[in-house]
């Protein structure tokens, strides 16, 4: 069953050296859409953006070979793909040759399309520094207002608010405090998200108290940041918005789901704590 119960989380794994797609484990997004009311068509665009830091192949004379690699899972997709049994399937091509990178860029994109149901696109680039600066999300940053907070879980819609009688503005709002757990282990997952909305002034204080809510709430990073755009949507009825969370690495990967109102694709800025 395509369930997180049913996945390689949370459970001794033997941790595999040669190629295997059949690691890869896909959950549908689908039963968690319904929990937060999203019905197709869907209410939003966007992607999962992911990167893998430790992967690694061998050349045709056997010698090793290291690359940084992004992944973009389309938010249409139906299926998620489990961040434990992706690293299982990376970690698989660190004993198997290649012809080229070339090679293993339409490997990846073909087995991973199959996995999330939808194309699924590659790049690889070199693990150098140079042309992977780090950058921090646009926008003014909230953590600094003086709140007191006492509620940190399940995550409380009510706290959004806009205030219609003002003038509409456009702005996005920052914040490195987001923490979420992982609903098979309950390790936690931390990040930072930002909101980019054009419409009713939103009360940052309620936004922060609102992300803070998520402290301790189980869901994987895709549903969260479904979850934001909802309630967002929902409570402040913002004319445009867009909700880019970056989440820092375990095992290797990031993920960072981006959905919004528009259709442009994000960028991919590494922030300083991944």
């Amino acid at each position: 069953m395509s369930t997180p119960e049913h996945s390689p989380l949370g459970k001794a794994t033997i941790y595999a050296d040669r190629y295997d797609p059949s690691l890869l484990f896909p959950i549908p997004r689908a039963a968690k859409r319904e929990e937060i009311g999203v019905a197709l068509p869907l209410p939003f665009h966007g992607v999962d953006v992911w990167n893998a830091y430790e992967l690694s192949w061998l050349d045709t004379r056997g010698k090793p070979v290291v690359a940084l690699a992004e992944f973009r899972v389309p938010a249409d997709s139906p299926n998620i793909i489990e961040s434990k049994s992706f690293k299982l399937y990376l970690n698989g091509f660190s004993q198997e040759r290649m012809a080229s990178a070339g090679m293993l860029v339409d490997t990846l994109a073909r087995d991973l399309s199959v996995a999330a149901g939808a194309p699924v696109e590659v790049t690889l680039s070199e693990a150098r520094a140079q042309g992977h600066a780090m950058a921090d999300l646009e926008g003014t940053l909230i953590d600094a207002l003086p709140l007191d907070i006492d509620d940190y879980g399940p995550p409380r819609a009510d706290y959004l608010v806009a205030d219609a009688a003002r003038p509409a503005v456009e702005e996005a709002l920052v914040s490195n405090l987001l923490r979420s757990n992982c609903p098979v282990t309950g390790q936690p997952d931390w990040g930072s998200v930002q909101v980019r909305y054009r419409g009713a002034p939103i009360d940052p204080a309620g936004l922060l108290r609102y992300l803070v809510s998520f402290r301790n709430h189980n869901e994987f990073h895709e549903q969260c940041v479904e979850r934001i755009f909802v309630d967002v949507m929902q409570h402040c009825r913002p004319e445009q918005l867009s909700v880019y969370a970056r989440y820092t690495r375990r095992g290797g990967l990031d993920i960072n789901p981006y959905r919004s109102t528009g259709t442009e694709a994000p960028d991919n800025p590494r922030g300083a704590r991944q």
